[in-house]
């Protein structure tokens, strides 16, 4: 072997010409992948579910070896991508016919929160921290939990929310980062405050260590009632 020998190092053991081939095997896959998408009738990425996702990434996976590696013909990669719109034409014609179907396969509108406070077993099954949520709301221009009459995350990750009217927000807890938010174990005095656990607001009168009633934590932040958009 010779050290630095640049055919080595840049092509091994295949001729300039194969740098060709790939140019071409490039733009056979890019056209196979583009072709999917179009047949498949989505409209943009952002609006893939779960399902739809598994089936690009495995179409990433079969465009991506047949791009540059010189023993993989064409066409058994084009019968891949062949099947695998066939799998998703039909299982698209499942979910139509069967809500059960659709269900399993793309999962359901999820509650996180609900009369201004979350849902605790929701956030727990989905493994989402309070951190993403409380981003999420932010980036809706949410201050307060109390601001959010229901939120639901969407099969596509999407978070919609409706909020309560001006004259109906109730006191919730901030969701501005923490620090912009006090927390407290013993409280320094008596007012409205809000679980940061669960976000239930209730009035406390009593200094010192106190437990929630809804979830049993005993951390507390002042509660807000600032009304969106002031």
């Amino acid at each position: 072997m010779v050290s630095f020998d640049l055919q080595r190092m840049l092509l091994g053991e295949l001729p300039l010409t194969f740098l060709l081939e790939v140019a071409c095997r490039v733009l056979a896959a890019f056209l196979a992948v583009f072709l999917f998408l179009k047949s498949s009738g989505r409209r943009g990425i952002k609006q893939l579910s779960r399902f739809e996702l598994v089936v690009i990434l495995t179409l990433g996976s079969a465009a991506g070896d047949v791009t540059f590696y010189e023993d993989v013909p064409l066409l058994p990669v084009a019968l891949v991508f062949l099947t695998l719109l066939l799998l998703y034409r039909g299982t698209v014609y499942l979910m139509t016919r069967s809500k059960a179907c659709e269900a399993w396969i793309d999962g359901l509108p999820i509650t996180v929160v609900k009369d201004g406070m979350y849902e605790i077993h929701s956030l727990r099954n989905m493994n989402i921290s309070s951190n993403e949520l409380f981003m999420e709301l932010r980036q809706q221009g949410v201050e307060h939990l109390g601001q959010v009459r229901l939120g639901l995350l969407e099969t596509d990750g999407d978070l919609s929310l409706y909020f309560y009217d001006g004259q109906d927000t109730r006191a919730g807890l901030s969701v501005l980062p923490a620090e912009h938010r006090p927390e407290y174990v013993k409280l320094p005095a008596a007012g409205v405050y809000c679980c940061v656990s669960c976000g239930y607001p209730v009035y406390l009168d009593a200094e010192g260590s106190v437990a929630c009633t809804r979830c049993g934590h005993d951390v507390w932040s002042p509660a807000l009632e600032t009304l969106r958009g002031r």
